[in-house]
């Protein structure tokens, strides 16, 4: 090597070092996208998402990149939208020639994007909860990770607490879509194999500037709970609609709307009582720790009030790790197989990239616990958080307690 070259790597290793920029073993990059809701029903969570995902690729871009391989991640905005979600991710995949998209949010979202991230071999990681994404056809390349719990887990969580509530005539009200119904049917599988009874099941159409007629329907069977999977437009609609009618009645709600925007819009009286669900992460964990001290610097927000924000952290962490272990160029088979290890046990724990990057150079497996849960993939590439209960008391959530399944 001449004296011009050395003096022009030196030049480049100077320069980079002086932007802190990390000098990476090969100049590769591996392209992913995060496809946010920063809009539409998603969007309270959605710009915390795309923080979290942001905040994962500099940390591992920071330990020098993954298989030698800078992480560089595009955006777009699903807009909660399939229609839209469908345009972005075209765009992001032939286009932007992504490897993995990361951050989806919605169900109706998920299952429009996965046909297309299976048809190009990338991966997709969503917090999603429909069944039907982990099986066949949605799933059939195993391409597909879920880091939120599925709406069967979720309709098996509503029916614990209202078994500990000690409810006895319950309703459910869902929104048409596959998260709605699969939330209000999770929880009626559970509740009537349990020898329970579910006094009015109603699913209603988006969109609608009133939902009194099905409310009136819901009420007509005297249910002392009702249930719903709905997304926070439709129920403040439905929920003031029913203080209105004067009916008595508790709700069981998810958390994603029963929210702090819920309260503010319909006031302590409206909200009183309302059971909010939702998954949590894995608080007493150090890789949640590390996350959220960081997290709420950077975002100005508490990690507790963005569930999905870890998720999407961890996405990126796992897949970088996958990405260390059998190099940037690996097919997306080989990829996701990877993946699925380093979220299951029988490695040595790590609860960041660097730790786990420097196990993997020395031929070590490991085993990713994360900010959002400790993963623990099942055979559909699918986890199982714990989920908190918690009550509107004078118009602010208060957890009470946390159920695990």
């Amino acid at each position: 090597m001449n004296r011009r070259k050395l003096l022009t790597l030196g030049a480049v290793a100077l320069i980079a070092s002086q932007w802190g920029t990390p000098v990476f073993a090969q100049q590769g990059v591996f392209k992913i996208a995060s496809l946010n809701p920063i809009t539409g029903a998603g969007s309270p969570y959605g710009t915390g998402m795309l923080k979290g995902a942001q905040m994962a690729v500099a940390e591992v871009n920071a330990a020098g990149g993954a298989g030698g391989a800078k992480i560089d991640m595009a955006s777009e905005d699903s807009q909660t939208n399939p229609q839209a979600a469908v345009l972005a991710a075209k765009k992001l995949i032939e286009v932007q020639k992504v490897r993995a998209i990361i951050g989806t949010w919605s169900s109706g979202v998920s299952l429009a994007v996965i046909p297309i991230t299976n048809d190009a071999n990338v991966l997709l990681m969503h917090t999603s909860g429909a069944p039907a994404l982990s099986v066949a056809p949605a799933n059939a390349k195993k391409l597909g990770f879920r880091f939120q719990a599925t709406n069967d887990r979720f309709g098996r969580a509503f029916a614990e607490i209202a078994k500990r509530e000690k409810f006895k005539r319950p309703a459910t009200m869902a929104f048409n879509n596959a998260s709605g119904i699969g939330n209000t049917e999770g929880f009626r599988k559970s509740w009537t194999a349990s020898g329970g009874t579910v006094v009015a099941n109603v699913v209603y159409e988006p969109n609608r500037p009133s939902y009194r007629s099905e409310l009136q329907e819901v009420l007509r069977g005297k249910p002392d709970v009702i249930v719903t999977g709905s997304y926070l437009a439709d129920t403040t609609i439905i929920l003031r609609e029913w203080y209105q009618s004067g009916q008595p009645a508790r709700w069981i709600i998810p958390g994603w709307a029963a929210n702090g925007d819920l309260l503010k819009a319909l006031g302590p009286d409206v909200t009183e009582g309302i059971i909010s669900v939702e998954s949590i992460s894995a608080e007493d964990s150090p890789a949640y720790k590390s996350f959220a001290d960081r997290f709420a610097k950077e975002a100005k927000m508490a990690a507790q009030d963005n569930v999905y924000a870890a998720m999407t952290y961890d996405e990126v962490i796992v897949l970088a790790l996958a990405v260390q272990a059998v190099g940037p160029t690996a097919a997306a088979d080989v990829l996701a197989k990877k993946v699925h290890e380093i979220g299951t046990p029988g490695g040595t724990v790590v609860n960041s990239f660097a730790e786990g990057k420097k196990l993997l150079a020395a031929g070590k497996r490991v085993t990713y616990h994360g900010a959002s849960s400790a993963l623990n993939f099942d055979e559909f590439n699918d986890v199982t958080p714990d989920f908190a209960a918690s009550f509107v008391e004078k118009g602010k959530l208060v957890r009470k307690y946390v159920v695990k399944l």
